[in-house]
């Protein structure tokens, strides 16, 4: 149960990704909030060497070293096109400096939750946050951009389905309750976000500017 758990996780998120990728070289922009982005890519590479160094044959570790090479893609769409998202006076230099400022603090966090839980735990621990935070992001992405822009029913269903699946395996089978109610809070705001998308979709002249 539990590869078959990871390596579901691992295909709705590449499938995510993917999407991501397609989205914002069609729409020229982002397709993943930038805060969450940064973090996931942290994560991600970090996971990856880390994985290689200790258990390069396991599951996990070929699912995040995919996760970040499918990563670099969406981080250069982020460079290439994320300043457009920003107000006029935000100049190029200036959007340049917050994003490696955004990318640096990101590591910086996974690295203070590798000092406090240990690899084994931060792993988990810091997934499930910021899982949390980007689900929540998605939404404000929405609201922010008033549509479907860079976003697709795609993208939110796999990212459900990608987070589900290692809350079942962690959360309830290994018990986790801090990982178990990170999960409920994910697909709470997963499925508000499923909806909007479709909402949109059906009532594309409500999100006409005004």
């Amino acid at each position: 149960m539990g590869l078959f758990l990871t390596l579901a996780s691992g295909l709705a998120w590449t499938i995510v990704y993917i999407e991501a990728i397609r989205l914002g070289f069609r729409d020229r922009t982002y397709a993943i909030p930038a805060a969450a982005l940064a973090l996931n890519f942290a994560w991600e590479t970090i996971y990856s060497v880390y994985g290689l160094r200790l258990d390069p044959a396991s599951a996990q570790t070929i699912v995040n070293v995919a996760w970040a090479a499918a990563d670099i893609a969406i981080v250069y769409t982020f460079f290439r096109y994320g300043r457009a998202e920003l107000p006029g006076f935000v100049t190029r230099p200036m959007f340049i400096a917050w994003a490696v400022l955004l990318f640096a603090v990101a590591y910086a966090v996974q690295f203070l939750f590798i000092l406090a839980f240990g690899a084994h735990d931060a792993t988990g621990y810091s997934a499930f946050l910021q899982n949390a935070l980007m689900s929540g992001l998605f939404i404000a992405m929405f609201v922010a951009r008033r549509g479907l822009r860079g976003q697709n029913l795609t993208i939110a269903i796999a990212k459900w389905l990608g987070t589900l699946a290692p809350t079942i395996l962690f959360g309830v089978i290994e018990a986790s309750p801090l990982i178990l109610g990170l999960g409920i809070i994910c697909s709470v705001f997963d499925l508000a976000y499923i909806w909007l998308l479709v909402w949109a979709r059906r009532n594309p002249e409500l999100l006409v500017q005004t």
